[in-house]
C-alpha cells in the first residue's frame, strides 16, 4: 500500500519518524510531505533517508528550472497514485485549511487533489483542541468522509494534563489499515504479473529495448497484493521500487522472462502479462563491443518467444490476461490476439493517445473478454486502471463459474 504521510508543525512531529517505520513494517511504501513549520521539529533529510523517497516541502522551488516546474505538479501525481493520505500530526491550522478548502501549500493542495481515503491524527494544545472552531472543523471533515484519530489524554508540551496529545502510533496505524482495507476478493489466488520492457543485447554495451516504464504492471501487482493474493512480479529492467510484500523476480531478456513465467505458471491461478516483451532479438550476440568503422552495419534479428501464445493453450483452469499496445486498428488487433493466444481477457490501448502511452502515470484502455464483453476506461491513474482490471477478472470468473 502506498501512503502519503503529511507532517505538520508541532512538537509531535518528531514521532513521524517512528510512525513511518511502523507503516513500513506493515509493508507500506511511504512518501512524505512536510509543511514549512514541520521542518523546525524534524529535518526532511531524516524522513527522506528512512522512506527512501524524496520529501516534498515546497510548492514552488526558489530556483526556476525544468525540475522546479515538474515539482509544481507533483502534488497531482502523488494525489493520483496514493492509497491513503495520512496527516500525523495534524495541527489546528491544517485541519482548518482542509475543512474550508484552502490550498496555499503542497499538503493542502494535495488534499484537494486526491480521491484516496484521508486520515487525520490531530495534536495540539488542550484549549486549541476544545475550541469551538476546531471542533466545528472536525465535524465538517467527518461529514466529508475524513477519518479522525482523536488525540489521547496526557501531559502536553506546556506541562498541563489534558486531551491533545498525538494518539498512540499503533492506534493510528490500525486506523489507516481499517480505513483503507480493500475487499479481500483475491484471497487464495496466486497472481503472477509480468512488467516492464525486456532488453535484448547486441554486444556488451548495446541492446534493443522499448519505452515501457513498467508502471502498469507494478500497479497491478500492488493491487493484487492489497486484495489478498499471493503475488509474484516478474519484471524487466525499470527504475521502479518493487511493491512491498510482493515476490519480486528480476529478469532482463525475453528468454529469461519466458523461463520465469514457465517456472511460476504451474502454481498460478491468474497470469497477467503486462510486460512489453521485445518482439525481436539479434541472431548473434557479439562478445566484444562492435566498433564503428565508417561502414553500414546490418543487424540480423530473429523473433523472441511469444510467451502468451505458448502458455494460453495450456492454461487449463487458470485465467490468463494479455496486454496489447497498439497504434492502429486497436480493437480489431486486440480481438485477434485474444483469440489467437487463447486468452480470457485482453487489455488494449492506443499508445499514440496523450495519457495512454509508455512512461505515463495514466492510461486509457479497453478490456476485452473472450465472451464478448468490452469495458472502456477513460483516462485515469494507472493505480485505478489496475483495480478495474482486477474487477473485470472477478466479473469474468463469476460469469464462468
Amino acid at each position: 500500500m502506498k501512503i502519503l504521510l503529511g507532517v505538520t508543525g508541532c512538537i509531535a512531529a518528531y514521532k513521524s519518524v517512528e510512525l513511518l517505520r511502523l507503516l513500513q513494517n506493515r509493508g507500506c511504501e511511504i512518501h512524505v510531505v512536510m509543511t514549512e513549520n514541520a521542518q523546525n521539529f524534524v529535518t526532511p533529510i531524516v524522513l527522506a533517508a528512512l522512506s527512501r523517497n524524496k520529501v516534498m516541502t515546497d510548492m514552488f522551488p526558489k530556483e526556476h528550472s525544468q525540475a522546479s516546474t515538474e515539482v509544481a505538479i507533483d502534488h497531482i501525481r502523488l494525489a493520483h497514485s496514493i492509497d491513503a493520505l495520512l496527516v500525523a500530526p495534524a495541527t489546528a491550522n491544517m485541519i482548518a485549511k482542509f475543512a474550508n478548502g484552502l490550498a496555499d501549500d503542497f499538503l493542502s493542495t494535495l488534499y484537494l487533489a486526491t480521491k484516496a481515503p484521508v486520515i487525520l491524527a490531530p495534536a495540539m494544545n488542550l484549549d486549541m483542541w476544545h475550541h469551538a472552531a476546531t471542533q466545528a472543523n472536525l465535524r465538517k471533515l467527518a461529514t466529508l468522509g475524513v477519518a479522525i484519530v482523536e488525540p489521547d489524554e496526557g501531559y502536553l508540551a506546556e506541562g498541563v494534563f489534558g486531551k491533545g496529545r498525538l494518539a498512540e502510533l499503533e492506534k493510528i496505524v490500525e486506523r489507516v489499515f481499517k480505513v483503507t482495507a480493500p475487499e479481500q476478493d483475491f484471497r487464495g489466488e496466486m497472481v503472477v504479473v509480468t512488467a516492464g520492457p525486456t532488453c535484448e543485447d547486441i554486444d556488451p554495451v548495446r541492446f534493443l529495448t522499448n519505452r515501457s516504464s513498467g508502471r502498469m504492471g507494478y500497479e497491478l501487482a500492488r493491487a493484487a497484493q492489497s486484495r489478498g493474493a499471493r503475488t509474484v512480479l516478474i519484471s524487466g529492467p525499470t527504475s521502479l521500487e518493487p511493491p512491498a510484500s510482493v515476490e519480486f523476480v528480476a529478469v532482463r531478456s525475453a528468454d529469461q522472462m519466458r523461463e520465469k513465467v514457465l517456472q511460476y505458471f504451474p502454481e498460478a491461478s491468474i497470469l497477467i502479462k503486462a510486460a512489453a516483451v521485445a518482439d525481436f532479438k539479434p541472431r548473434a550476440l557479439a562478445d566484444r563491443k562492435i566498433k564503428k568503422n565508417g561502414k553500414s552495419l546490418v543487424l540480423e534479428l530473429v523473433p523472441t518467444p511469444d510467451i502468451l501464445k505458448e502458455v494460453g493453450p495450456q492454461k487449463e483452469g487458470r485465467l490468463v490476461v494479455g496486454f496489447a499496445a497498439e497504434t492502429q486498428e486497436i480493437l480489431e488487433n486486440g480481438h485477434k490476439k485474444l483469440k489467437e493466444k487463447c486468452l480470457d481477457l485482453m487489455v488494449v490501448n492506443d499508445v499514440t493517445q496523450a495519457g495512454a502511452g509508455f512512461d505515463s502515470d495514466t492510461n486509457i484502455v479497453t478490456i476485452l473478454s473472450r465472451d464478448g464483453q468490452e469495458v472502456r476506461l477513460d483516462r485515469r491513474p494507472k493505480s485505478e486502471v489496475a483495480h478495474e482490471i482486477l474487477n473485470q477478472i472477478v466479473a469474468f470468473k463469476k460469469r464462468h463459474v
